[in-house]
């Protein structure tokens, strides 16, 4: 380089300075990596499997923290956000919702472009005593066009004897906000607050959403009681295109869903709200659709089923032949929290209502974490004897059975926090033998041990966890 007659060093041009001036849509690019999660919230896919860990609210934080401090950079850099900070909005409390409607409504007072279009996942999941108020949510609805999963676990504050003053906040009006013609829903997740059963005002909603449903998730707060008349009149609903389907309902509202047409579903979970799995509705429904079912999760542990049923009068004697309504199942998912079943004293099923299965290949345990803690704490032991869990290693066991299962390949521990207990920072001891105990058992019987990622779980794993308490 030769110094420039004017005694100052020449000046070479750099593509780097040009950044600034980069067209809209590669900075959208850029920033969309920037703020990139993984798994990706809005992919509709990772959430049709129920053996899938679902995003967590810190995780949610974390990624929110990272676009706010983007938006903050320049002018140009808030406007690009824009269409990132509202894409997914979890809503944990009331006040969250409430500031939400105030912008949008401020928004549209002041004539700007409304940021209720980038909304395409609205997730609600509140505290009982932090529930969201209706005309709220009915104002980001009315806001909130492009949605394309919508989740509301009991988040809205909505009471069964409330006197409605706006008929639009009503809880019908609520589930008919959702549907539109032109609806892009694709996974949706409701609540029913009113006493009148859902097919009164969900079946049809569904009908004009139903043509990209993809997940559809159920849930009460009541049990109807309905009349075989009414049950008649019960709209049936088409659901070309449904793979999963999760209901927290009453027996009688299941006899109505088992007339609907769902001709790709796939994966199904149920949790019966009044413990009816002897009662007809329950039948109705998988003698309908058990032959579909690939992948089947029963929220109720054995024990809770037990007592129940041992507090009847008169006491069901029926055998429930889930195995024969679903032939073709192949993943089923338990808690657990099973106990001992006095019938079959050798060994403990991993759920009263599906004892054996010849096809099924794998098996997810929800709640391994929980069970070990609870354990601990009612045998209380040395943190080096494992004794505590012998009856979770004699459970887990069970399903090794050849005769019960001869086709099981797989059982993954679903838990996440368990998987921390087994590999964080100094795991107990006793927890370690626990998981080589099993780990032993499976390796016998050329069973497959995974964690919540589907990673296999090695005895080298253990070791090197153990290395941390020497």
């Amino acid at each position: 380089m030769h110094p420039s007659p004017f005694g100052e060093t020449q000046y070479h041009h750099s593509p780097a300075h040009d950044l600034p001036y980069l067209p809209t849509e590669v900075w959208l690019m850029v920033l969309r990596e920037a703020t990139a999660v993984s798994p990706d919230p809005l992919d509709i896919s990772l959430g049709l499997s129920f053996l899938e860990t679902p995003c967590e609210v810190a995780e949610y934080h974390d990624a929110m923290r990272v676009k706010r401090d983007l938006s903050l950079v320049s002018k140009a850099w808030n406007r690009y956000v824009q269409e990132y900070l509202y894409e997914f909005v979890w809503i944990s409390r009331a006040s969250q919702a409430k500031a939400l409607a105030w912008t949008l409504l401020t928004e549209f007072i002041d004539g700007k472009p409304s940021s209720g279009q980038w909304i395409h996942r609205l997730h609600m999941e509140t505290p009982a005593l932090k529930r969201c108020a209706t005309d709220d949510i009915r104002t980001i609805l009315d806001y909130a066009p492009h949605l394309v999963i919508y989740s509301d676990h009991h988040a809205v504050r909505c009471t069964r004897y409330q006197e409605f003053n706006d008929v639009r906040c009503s809880p019908e009006q609520m589930v008919s906000a959702l549907a539109s013609p032109n609806s892009k829903l694709r996974r949706l997740s409701l609540t029913n607050y009113s006493d009148d059963p859902f097919p009164y005002h969900m079946s049809p909603m569904l009908k004009q959403t139903a043509a990209n449903l993809e997940y559809l998730e159920l849930s009460s707060s009541s049990i109807p009681v309905l009349s075989g008349h009414t049950l008649a009149r019960a709209l049936v609903v088409s659901l070309p295109v449904l793979q999963s389907l999760k209901l927290t309902l009453d027996n009688t509202t299941f006899a109505v869903i088992a007339k609907w047409k769902m001709p790709r579903l796939r994966n199904v979970s149920v949790v019966s709200s009044d413990f009816g799995y002897a009662g007809q509705g329950f039948a109705y429904f998988f003698a309908a659709h058990g032959k579909k079912i690939y992948q089947l999760e029963l929220g109720h542990s054995s024990s809770l089923i037990v007592e129940h049923n041992l507090s009847l009068r008169p006491r069901p004697v029926q055998q429930i032949p889930l195995a024969e309504w679903c032939p073709n199942l192949k993943e089923f998912i338990c808690s657990a929290d099973a106990e001992w079943n006095w019938q079959s004293p050798d060994w403990i099923a991993p759920h009263i209502l599906l004892p054996a299965h010849s096809h099924l290949q794998f098996i997810g345990i929800r709640d391994i974490d929980k069970r070990l803690l609870d354990d601990a704490v009612s045998f209380p032991s040395d943190i080096e004897d494992d004794a505590a869990f012998f009856p979770l290693v004699e459970q887990v066991s069970s399903l090794l059975f050849n005769e019960a299962f001869p086709s099981l390949r797989y059982i993954r521990d679903l838990s996440r926090a368990s998987h921390s207990m087994r590999i964080g920072p100094r795991p107990e001891v006793r927890i370690l033998k626990f998981w080589a105990k099993i780990l032993e058992r499976c390796g016998e019987r050329k069973v497959w041990l995974e964690d919540f990622r589907g990673v296999n779980i090695t005895s080298r794993d253990l070791k090197r966890a153990g290395l941390a308490n020497t």
